[in-house]
């Protein structure tokens, strides 16, 4: 087990062990839930949306089923959506929610520095993903833009969707325990 977001594949076991007593299939049933819980997915369910249409968008557009003046709107909406979501989200939750969850949870302290060190990793993966995303806009080729493009998102997207798997493993468990708002 690694704890390199690139390899894992879950967080270790060590970390999960409030799910025990709040298992995901019961989150929505918990007291509270409609508080700081479902704000946390839904902005989770919003990254995971953009980077599906923007993966969805690049599969019609090299197939030539989207126009390409409309691709690169989209995707120029899209994409800054999530860049900047993204980075807001996770300053917010670095300065924040994770030093006052450690202090809740100091047993669990491992698991917020793991999702620091994620947040360092998107980091760079964001970087990579505003240059092939740069690349498509300005290319002459649409089409041949949006098969690089799709090609380029596979690990990002990976990456992106089991940090937010991880995260809320860890995170919605501590903030249903102290029902925290």
């Amino acid at each position: 087990m690694t704890d390199d977001l690139a390899h894992r594949d879950h967080l270790p076991a060590d970390l999960v062990t409030l799910l025990a007593d709040w298992p995901r299939d019961r989150w929505s049933d918990v007291p509270g839930f409609e508080g700081l819980s479902s704000f946390w997915l839904d902005r989770h369910l919003g990254f995971r949306d953009l980077m599906s249409g923007l993966r969805l968008d690049a599969e019609h557009m090299s197939g030539g089923r989207i126009d390409p003046q409309r691709w690169q709107g989209r995707l120029l909406r899209g994409g800054e959506q999530l860049v900047q979501g993204l980075i807001g989200h996770h300053q917010v939750e670095d300065a924040s929610y994770f030093p006052a969850m450690v202090q809740l949870e100091p047993r669990l302290a491992r698991g917020f520095e793991l999702l620091d060190r994620d947040h360092h990793a998107l980091d760079g993966l964001l970087d990579g993903f505003v240059t092939a995303a740069n690349d498509a806009l300005q290319a002459t080729d649409a089409r041949e833009a949006a098969l690089a493009f799709h090609a380029s998102l596979a690990p990002f997207e990976r990456q992106l969707i089991r940090h937010l798997e991880d995260e809320e493993d860890l995170i919605i468990p501590v903030i249903l325990k102290h029902q925290m708002g």
